[in-house]
């Protein structure tokens, strides 16, 4: 992913100055593109692009331009259709200056306007610049993909000048008041506004969806989304923990990898990569499904201690306070550190499954198929802030582009079509989380993947690390913040006032970052049980006293659920974990033990 900032009317005499200080912010946003710089200035309008060049790497640098150059774009992101709407245009006459599957940004808005937008396949943020009226005459428009797999800011100056950058910290110095781009959306100057240009379906959270279960269509539409992704220039690889989305990404990759561009520019053996503490279960399951599907693989250990100690990092480049974010980005931000040194600048990952299909462990108390989609509907739409933010800003801190084929605009239409009642979490039937996709890739004659991993248990980032990995991070939060603190925490954080010693201490790093009331409102707040919203808290009354966003604190569903007893004594956190051992509490109730898809092992 690159970095773009704009700014757009940016009205002074001294426009040297002017210039310099946008270079200076637009620096900023370096680590999203370390390949090639680009600005371009006309008159009080500056485009800006930190490059990491994926696609076209010798001639796609970018601001990018039409014939004559006078509509102007910087993009951040992948147009996965640019071949077969380049070959629509050119028929139309228009020619390129590169390969970049970006610039068919700016022929499009030649050819239709503003109206194009959902005309892209791919995931994108961008500012477009038409001068051909002349530079006083001139407008402009941003816009952003569907979900919001890509980070995109707008924010206003108190000269009357718009400022949109794909991370804050360009901007937040400068503006009087900025906020989040929101995905789906596009904001044109001719109205001065923000306008919706995705609304599908869904969207409607009251429409019930009841288009029967198609397993082979849902199948189909994945590899689809996956196939797509490998498109790319460079080396690049799977992230694979093991679990069913990553090992599903990985196993469409390798099956479809042979007939592709990538291949015979990098070889048809796929590199894939895990990170976690010794011994922790993302490790052991990743390198058998990597052993299974004969990738290339590659571990990466980290201590509870090397997490702890990047943790300012990762709340600078994540840009967020929220408590489950931090806890999952922390081990990927590390990751993506070693696969960029190997020379890899592109993985596909797989979030955004447990939004489209329920897949978090809550998701079994859903007590009917209307609320169990209101709820899916109500996670995919927060993505932006959550997984789609971590799994963007953790990989772009070290130059390196994270796709995520889940989200793709074709199979989200595709999952979010399907009656609800064929996701609900049924064990009279046989059916645990997530089992429409088990069932859609459950191949009996060319298998995708070993049946135990098909139907392992949803295990969230954060725990699938090493379970001591977020026993540690509470552990070190209590030892940095008194109960005195915490007693007055209301009056130092009143918005979002963080209710537990860790999500105090984020919060306190997040502030020393970005101090600006705009910049705190930009992060999501309420209480959560297993990364639910605050409206499924309310399917289960004993969640209410155990608000953690770990899968651990599904209570009665988490084959390693947390006693309730340690939670509420933060002594009982084992000895191994302040020295940054990987000892992994395995506490199981007999309702845990009762939910246990068959063929699974319960550990005591």
């Amino acid at each position: 992913m690159c970095g773009i900032l704009a700014v757009l009317g940016y009205a002074d005499e001294a426009s040297h100055g002017k210039r310099a200080r946008v270079l200076e912010l637009s620096r900023r946003l370096k680590h999203r593109g370390p390949d090639w710089s680009g600005l371009r200035q006309m008159g009080d309008c500056y485009l800006s692009h930190q490059r990491l060049a994926i696609i076209d790497p010798a001639s796609g640098d970018q601001p990018l331009y039409n014939e004559d150059q006078s509509v102007v774009v910087a993009v951040n992101g992948e147009i996965y259709n640019h071949q077969d709407l380049r070959s629509r245009l050119a028929d139309a006459g228009h020619s390129f200056r590169t390969g970049s599957d970006c610039e068919v940004i700016a022929h499009l808005y030649e050819e239709h306007g503003e109206e194009f937008v959902d005309m892209l396949d791919g995931v994108f943020s961008f500012v477009l610049l038409d001068t051909r009226h002349g530079d006083r005459a001139s407008s402009f428009m941003a816009a952003r993909d569907a979900i919001g797999v890509t980070p995109l800011y707008i924010g206003w100056g108190i000269d009357g000048s718009v400022w949109i950058s794909s991370e804050m910290k360009a901007l937040n110095d400068e503006c009087e008041h900025f906020e989040i781009f929101p995905p789906g959306h596009l904001y044109s100057s001719k109205t001065g506004g923000l306008s919706r240009w995705y609304s599908p379906p869904w969207y409607d959270e009251a429409i019930i969806p009841s288009v029967p279960y198609n397993p082979l269509a849902l199948r189909k539409a994945f590899e689809k989304a996956v196939v797509k992704r490998l498109m790319t220039d460079v080396p690049f690889g799977v992230l694979l923990s093991g679990g069913l989305d990553s090992s599903l990404v990985a196993a469409v990759a390798v099956r479809h990898l042979a007939g592709t561009e990538a291949a015979k520019r990098w070889g048809t053996k796929l590199h894939s990569f895990c990170v976690g503490l010794e011994g922790s279960p993302d490790l052991k399951a990743g390198r058998e499904v990597a052993d299974y599907l004969g990738t290339l693989h590659h571990e990466f250990h980290f201590t509870v201690q090397d997490g702890i100690d990047a943790i300012e990092d990762v709340i600078y480049h994540t840009e967020t306070y929220d408590v489950t974010t931090i806890r999952a980005s922390t081990p990927m931000f590390l990751m993506s550190r070693k696969i960029k040194s190997l020379g890899v600048k592109m993985v596909i990952s797989g979030e955004g499954s447990d939004e489209l299909f329920g897949g978090y462990l809550y998701f079994h108390k859903a007590p009917d198929k209307e609320e169990f989609h209101r709820e899916t509907c109500r996670k995919v739409k927060a993505l932006h802030q959550y997984d789609c933010l971590r799994a963007n800003k953790a990989t772009s801190a070290w130059g390196l582009e994270a796709r995520v084929p889940f989200l793709d605009k074709q199979f989200i239409s595709e999952a979010m079509s399907i009656d609800p009642e064929w996701k609900m979490v049924r064990p009279d039937l046989g059916r645990i989380e997530k089992w429409v996709l088990r069932k859609a890739f459950d191949d009996e004659e060319q298998p995708f993947l070993p049946k135990h991993i098909l139907y392992r248990q949803k295990e969230q980032f954060s725990d699938g690390v090493g379970y001591s990995w977020i026993d540690g991070l509470k552990a070190h939060a209590a030892s940095n913040v008194t109960d005195k603190m915490m007693s007055n925490a209301k009056f130092i954080f009143p918005h979002n006032t963080p209710t537990t010693k860790e999500a105090y201490y984020y919060r306190m790093i997040f502030e020393r970052f970005f101090p600006q009331k705009s910049a705190i409102l930009t992060v999501p707040g309420g209480p959560s049980v297993a990364c639910s919203t605050a409206k499924a808290i309310e399917w289960d009354a004993q969640w209410s006293a155990n608000l953690d966003p770990s899968g651990r604190a599904a209570l009665g569903v988490h084959l390693a659920a947390y006693e309730h007893e340690q939670e509420q004594d933060p002594k009982h956190v084992p000895a191994t974990i302040a020295a940054g051992g990987s000892k992994k509490p395995r506490t199981i109730s007999r309702a845990a033990a009762a939910a246990a898809p068959p063929g699974v092992a319960i550990e005591g």
